[in-house]
């Protein structure tokens, strides 16, 4: 690595850094203004405030952020470099526009791979901290209040329940479906359903067990109690406010392979995230050298002129990504290429750009 290469690396880091430090900062600020009432009201004590919940709540938007950040630090930086033309004697020292590009994407692959074990893994688990400091003191209690509560919990099985106390963990008037060839073949009903904490099972009780035959049906009667195994859980019914955020990358398959199974919907959200996590790292990259590429020729606009350009490219950027995560939740574009679809797009413009640079 030369001296060059060490000095670009060491100047990105610290634009970088310093603009996500900034940006965190000044919404940590906001972020306290808007709630302090909040704090006020259900005495949440200063401790978790700072611990549980800013002490979290901090690296969630320095990740959040950190695509935008590194592309707009970028910019900024490389702008200043372009007017007291050191591009210039950069490239004039024999150093080609595609080796001068190697610090950039050393520098920004490193912050990937911090990005990629952050929204993986720590995240999650510090995530899981914020949001249960939220729900007590932020959020109002969450009372599962859904009436006539249908649910898939295998292939052609389904659930019902009219409803839920998720204080108690009781459900009322359950009734299991089978159905193979659109016909109902099983249907198991009993007056209430129990979540059993030790046993991890269902109590059933009160319940009959009716089977449709060809021939005849057959029906059992049993008024006590049976635990039972269903592909459902209390956690189905607690609030799944951002619930997704305490998953890792592990745990985010584990939950796509259980609506699976279920034959449920609602899976897009999911993939999404997952999705959205591994292609993070990738668009730091591309951002980062694409903001080079805009910044590298010297502009009669100045610095500024640059960074306004860095702005609206960064504004397109969010853009085209909510339109694209929006269409994907609604079923209309596979979640896969609804996150990488900015990313395409974005590397395509890049290359375009790269040929209009000045060797």
């Amino acid at each position: 690595m030369k001296i060059l290469d060490k000095y670009l690396i060491k100047r990105f880091l610290k634009t970088y850094f310093f603009a996500v430090l900034v940006i965190v900062l000044i919404i940590m600020v906001i972020d306290f203004v808007e709630k302090n009432d909040d704090f006020i009201q259900k005495k949440a004590p200063m401790r978790a405030i700072l611990l549980a919940y800013y002490a979290n709540l901090a690296p969630y938007w320095a990740n959040y952020i950190s695509p935008l950040m590194i592309f707009i630090s970028t910019v900024f930086f490389t702008a200043q470099m372009a007017a007291h033309t050191e591009i210039v004697a950069i490239l004039s020292s024999g150093t080609s526009f595609r080796r001068l590009m190697l610090p950039y994407l050393i520098a920004s692959s490193m912050v990937a791979v911090l990005s990629f074990v952050m929204v993986g893994w720590i995240l999650p688990r510090a995530n899981k901290v914020r949001l249960a400091f939220e729900s007590v003191y932020i959020n109002d209690k969450f009372y599962f209040s859904d009436r006539d509560f249908h649910t898939a919990v295998a292939p052609n099985t389904y659930a019902y329940m009219s409803s839920y106390n998720n204080e108690t963990k009781t459900g009322y008037d359950f009734t299991l479906e089978k159905i193979a060839q659109n016909k109902l073949i099983e249907k198991l009903s009993a007056k209430r359903i129990e979540w059993n904490d030790s046993t991890k099972r269902w109590k059933i009780t009160d319940y009959k067990i009716r089977t449709l035959g060809i021939m005849k049906d057959k029906l059992v009667y049993n008024v006590a109690s049976k635990d039972t195994v269903i592909n459902l859980s209390p956690s189905d019914f607690e609030s799944d406010r951002n619930v997704y955020e305490t998953f890792t990358i592990p745990e985010l398959r584990e939950r796509i392979s259980l609506i699976k199974s279920r034959g449920a919907e609602g899976i897009e959200s999911f993939q999404i995230e997952l999705y959205q996590r591994i292609v993070t790292p990738f668009a730091v990259i591309i951002l980062s050298l694409m903001g080079l590429i805009v910044s590298a020729r010297k502009s009669r606009g100045g610095v500024g002129f640059q960074i306004a350009i860095g702005f609206v490219l960064a504004f397109v950027y969010i853009l085209f990504f909510i339109m694209s995560k929006g269409i994907a939740e609604s079923g209309n574009m596979p979640p896969i290429l609804a996150v990488w679809l900015p990313n395409i797009v974005f590397a395509c413009i890049g290359t375009f750009m790269y040929f209009t640079v000045p060797r």
